[in-house]
């Protein structure tokens, strides 16, 4: 008769091993954005918001590792939005720190040209970049994305917290957060005027670098 004990006792030691996931540090200081994003919604977005998706994702997956031991199947089924949308939260928001800056310089060639294979020309990129942003209905993200299939550039959406490329296959380039807390309180109901202020603070160099990674794995 086959024994669960060594497996059991993996999962134990899994769970003993398991690093807690952290919250980043920003890149730059609360007021490096303003006037483009504001100091206190900088503070809440990253130290609240984010912080939040952190701890409980933390507790999510502690849950899912006690209930594997336990071959608790429907508490393993249950956790799955819990981690999804913490999860996602995680991943999209330390994208987001890293794809903004206030000093984030131009695109390079490799970037332009991929952009101008895709959309015609950058100008045209953010247009349709912005309209999805703006588009999302409810809370959510837009995101420029690189497309393995078809070795491009593409624009998509996600709802909620939903993280980009395990839920459409994209890698993630560029993402704006368009939940209320991430401009409400500057904003207010016009997102489509933060939408435009923001590319005055995208980190060309971050979002070069991501295409870069995945150009180079062609």
């Amino acid at each position: 008769m086959f024994s669960t004990g060594p497996i059991r006792n993996l999962i134990r030691v899994t769970t003993a091993c398991r690093q807690a996931h952290t919250l980043p540090d920003l890149p730059y200081g609360y007021d490096a954005l303003e006037p483009i994003i504001s100091r206190d919604i900088m503070i809440l977005h990253h130290s609240k918001h984010h912080a939040t998706y952190v701890n409980n994702l933390n507790v999510a997956e502690k849950k899912l590792v006690s209930a594997q031991s336990k071959g608790d199947v429907d508490t393993i089924i249950n956790l799955g939005p819990a981690i999804k949308f913490n999860g996602g939260g995680h991943i999209n928001h330390t994208i987001f720190w890293q794809n903004l800056s206030p000093n984030g310089g131009v695109p390079d060639e490799l970037f332009t040209n991929a952009v101008q294979n895709a959309f015609c020309n950058m100008e045209t990129m953010k247009s349709k970049l912005s309209a999805a942003a703006v588009g999302v209905q409810g809370s959510g993200w837009a995101w420029l994305g690189y497309n393995k299939d078809t070795q491009s550039l593409q624009i998509a959406t996600c709802a909620n917290q939903d993280p980009l490329q395990a839920t459409t296959g994209l890698v993630p380039l560029l993402g704006i957060d368009v939940w209320e807390h991430a401009y409400y309180l500057q904003y207010k109901n016009v997102r489509a005027d933060y939408v435009k202020a923001i590319f005055d603070i995208v980190n060309w160099a971050d979002v070069c670098r991501r295409y870069q990674e995945v150009d180079c794995q062609k």
